[in-house]
């Protein structure tokens, strides 16, 4: 199955450079490009790609407007956004994750890294890049004002009481980074029966992906920051 990726960039060059790359591999398509985030929404609802990499810092709407205009569009729920930024942590990267973003790379990443966090994304899974650690988003995520009526959408803690004992405790784990396997290793079950307790903690908080269950997690106060 090929994954439709589109590019968003104002800069040309490195949009060229991203299709070469991603067009060059067997099971990737570039379906479309855009220079800024307006026409990268339209583009979306047009084309619809499975996997959106996108600048935060683009002329008129901004990156970070068209995660947003992205993620909230009921017609757009399979699309996972993937930021592209040069500084891969500060609070426009923690804002896109608040927008529905799956995750973030830096734009010096290698191809490799880059062709993997396209597949990781598609996937639905969490992409979060090996500079910005968990830990550091837990940091920014507090720095950003963060309470436990706050959150994603809206959703505060009052929407964990929905998770049952063991749904809380997986969402702990899938914060803290740990794969299905591991998470199936730690609570002795199955990895397909951790599959199903992360798909219903998804489903009953409104999270679109693993990336949003850890924005969750640490919004609602269900996992606290590391103190360095």
């Amino acid at each position: 199955m090929t994954i439709k990726v589109l590019l968003a960039d104002d800069q040309a060059l490195l949009r060229s450079a991203f299709r070469v790359l991603v067009d060059s591999e067997p099971d990737m398509q570039v379906v479309g490009e855009a220079s800024d985030g307006a026409q990268a929404y339209e583009l979306t609802r047009t084309e619809r790609p499975d996997v959106v990499l996108m600048d935060i810092r683009m002329p008129g709407v901004d990156g970070l407007a068209a995660t947003r205009m992205i993620t909230e569009d009921p017609e757009l729920t399979d699309v996972r956004v993937v930021i592209l930024t040069t500084f891969e942590v500060d609070d426009y990267v923690v804002q896109s994750l608040r927008n529905g973003a799956s995750g973030f790379l830096g734009k010096g990443a290698e191809p490799d890294e880059m062709l993997n966090a396209i597949r990781i994304a598609a996937a639905g899974e969490a992409l979060l890049s090996p500079v910005a650690t968990k830990g550091l988003i837990a940091k920014f995520l507090a720095q950003g004002g963060s309470s436990v009526e706050g959150g994603p959408g809206g959703r505060g803690a009052e929407r964990l009481a929905t998770l049952t004992g063991r749904e809380r405790e997986v969402l702990v784990l899938v914060a803290g980074g740990l794969p299905n396997d591991e998470i199936a290793e730690q609570l002795a079950v199955s990895p397909l029966t951790v599959k199903t307790h992360v798909n219903r903690a998804m489903a009953k908080l409104g999270a679109r992906d693993r990336s949003q269950l850890v924005v969750i997690a640490y919004e609602s106060g269900l996992v606290r920051p590391r103190v360095q």
